[in-house]
């Protein structure tokens, strides 16, 4: 696999902390790739220097070669690169099929002048019909007129990566989709994600929880106070000295 996405000595400073600290990595082309790593180590501020919430202080963020470290998120993301957060960024009183159609207004660019005359019909068409795509993607297309503020925490962040899948992303960033599931739900998750990856869906992703991580990733990358520490694919990682030691302080097994 060719590489996708690369960080290079990116580094963030807040006054006089250095959250991220000349960190690399590459992201190759249409893997699942995790970015570990305990409490504060910089894993959510490297998130957001990827997608573009923050300018980096130093170092490098390049996608296909290109560098986009400093564009504005809505830049990065017409270059096909897509956030989700931590917490539900839902339109909680509209229903989900009106969630899922703002995720069409990458490939889909409303022109109000065209709206005006009547020349936007088929672009609305074809808003429509991706949308609906993306929810029956996730299997929640029956939910579609239900308002996403009632939905279950489950069928919400599904309902989130649809609305990030409607933008036909080259590349996914989630963050902790997996925070406040059941067993049930983050299975569930865990098979939608690697579908994606079957679609040809670059994902990068940050979790705490290692199980899920660990039955996902084709390579994690763990960071340790804002550094890189190790590398490597799942049983690597789960019995590297330095992870073990990163989050338990002692010799037992990651995950």
């Amino acid at each position: 696999m060719t590489a996708l996405l690369e960080v290079k000595d990116l580094t963030m400073r807040f006054g006089g902390l250095t959250a991220v600290d000349h960190l690399g990595f590459t992201v190759k082309h249409g893997e699942i790739h995790g970015l570990i790593g305990p409490n504060g180590a910089g894993k959510t501020t490297t998130f957001n220097m990827i997608s573009g919430f923050y300018k980096p202080s130093g170092g490098q963020v390049l996608l296909r070669g290109e560098d986009i470290s400093g564009l504005k998120m809505h830049e990065v993301a017409r270059r096909g690169v897509v956030r989700t957060f931590q917490h539900s960024t839902l339109f909680a009183e509209l229903t989900v099929m009106e969630n899922a159609l703002v995720g069409t207004h990458m490939p889909f660019r409303p022109n109000i002048f065209a709206a005006i005359i009547g020349w936007d019909k088929e672009d609305r068409r074809g808003a429509q019909a991706r949308a609906m795509e993306a929810l029956e993607f996730f299997g929640i297309d029956h939910l579609k007129g239900e308002r996403a503020g009632d939905l279950s925490h489950g069928h919400q962040r599904a309902l989130g990566l649809a609305v990030a899948y409607a933008s036909h992303p080259d590349v996914m960033l989630l963050d902790e989709p997996f925070t406040g599931m059941n067993p049930e739900e983050t299975r569930r998750m865990m098979d939608l994600m690697e579908k994606l990856s079957h679609e040809g869906i670059t994902i990068l992703i940050v979790e705490h929880d290692m199980q899920a991580i660990m039955g996902l990733c084709d390579t994690i990358t763990c960071m340790s106070f804002g550094k890189f520490l190790a590398e490597g694919g799942p049983d690597e990682i789960r019995n590297h000295p330095d992870v073990i030691e990163a989050y338990l302080g002692g010799s037992r097994n990651v995950a």
